[in-house]
């Protein structure tokens, strides 16, 4: 297998580098979108990233490498092995990574039933696709915007409810499909629907570095890589490491996270002041916040987590005018979120101290 390159000798991209992470804290946000020219380290971040992310424990023998501490999201096959019984054998493996091509087809993706085999055995007997290979790992779609949009629906639909469940003829077998959705695209040959791409969790527009002195350290970084590329990742591996290590420990993390009401009310006066359609964007900036504080060790969230959150979730759900221009241009959305991690809203403590100082004025007047 050739060497990958190290996720974290990629320059600059930071927003693109913290939505992956994001992902991989939490992969229940629902995948990346990362839109931008040729040549700007996008299809080298996500297989970076896939080499980069901690081993996945899975049942022994389960083609769908289902999580052996979690029975209520176990295959069929799964369930029937285990026939009353709360633990399966398992193994640790290191996490898939599926790349899906641009030609691929319904049947590719979800797995086929042998229909036949059934009616004439009476045995049920599924071929696994291209959602079961990714189960617990990271599917890279490049060129998304030239898949077939059924076929782009089908994943994003099994990304957001971490299942996928195929039936024909009445005949019907589901397993887990939970994984890391990265999408890129470059504009130049085609935009995404507005319904696919309000799917897609998160959403990076980048552009190639254009600081003189990144530019070099990136041509110098990649020559080195490629005249020893075993030498070049040994030298990096301190730090892969480290940053799996505290990928690792933000999964563990991330469920303990919590948040306020205050913090709800900011994410909605936020999404509802740039009229925002529906109330996915909402959901998806409490996510990622969450996952934000877990990443940096913390069980709060805090103003910071959700502008940072909001930064990667908006850009691409803001209403555009029929010429194709966003009602709210990136520089005004910086200003609104920079506002939001700025301001101070009283806590109810906070309130209920106020509320007791102002009980005396009341009585004199």
């Amino acid at each position: 297998m050739p060497a990958i390159y190290p996720f974290t000798a990629i320059v600059g991209q930071e927003r693109m580098r913290r939505a992956l992470i994001l992902n991989a804290v939490d992969t229940r946000i629902g995948g990346v979108l990362i839109r931008g020219e040729r040549g700007t380290a996008k299809s080298t971040a996500s297989r970076a990233l896939a080499a980069l992310l901690p081993q996945v424990k899975v049942v022994e023998d389960c083609r769908f490498g289902c999580d052996p501490d979690k029975p209520g999201t176990w295959c069929t096959e799964c369930r029937e092995r285990a026939d009353g019984r709360k633990s399966l054998p398992s193994h640790v493996k290191t996490t898939p990574f599926v790349n899906l091509p641009v030609s691929a087809t319904e049947d590719r993706v979800v797995g086929t039933l042998d229909i036949e085999q059934a009616i004439q055995k009476g045995e049920r007997h599924f071929e696994p696709g291209v959602l079961a290979n990714a189960n617990r790992g990271l599917l890279y779609i490049d060129e998304v915007n030239l898949l077939d949009d059924h076929v782009v629906d089908v994943l994003l639909d099994s990304a957001a409810m971490g299942v996928n469940v195929v039936e024909r003829e009445g005949i019907s077998f589901s397993h887990p499909a939970r994984f890391i959705l990265v999408g890129t695209m470059n504009p130049e040959e085609g935009e995404l629907r507005p319904q696919l791409l309000d799917r897609f969790a998160l959403s990076v527009d980048i552009v190639g570095i254009r600081e003189a002195r990144e530019r070099v350290m990136i041509m110098e970084r990649n020559l080195s890589f490629e005249r020893d590329p075993e030498a070049f990742r040994k030298e990096w591996m301190p730090k892969e490491e480290e940053l799996s290590k505290k990928i690792e420990l933000a999964r563990e993390l991330v469920d303990q996270v919590t948040y306020t009401s205050r913090d709800l009310l900011s994410i909605a006066a936020l999404t509802a002041s740039l009229n925002v359609d529906g109330h996915r964007a909402d959901l998806v900036i409490l996510k990622a916040a969450r996952a934000q504080a877990a990443f940096e060790g913390r069980t709060k969230i805090n103003d910071h987590d959700i502008a940072l959150a909001a930064e990667l979730a908006l850009p691409h759900r803001i209403k555009r005018t029929p010429f194709q221009q966003a009602e709210i241009t990136s520089d005004q959305l910086q200003e609104r979120i920079e506002q939001l991690a700025g301001q101070s809203v009283p806590s109810e403590t906070d309130e209920d101290s106020e509320k007791e100082e102002a009980k005396p004025q009341e009585k004199k007047t």
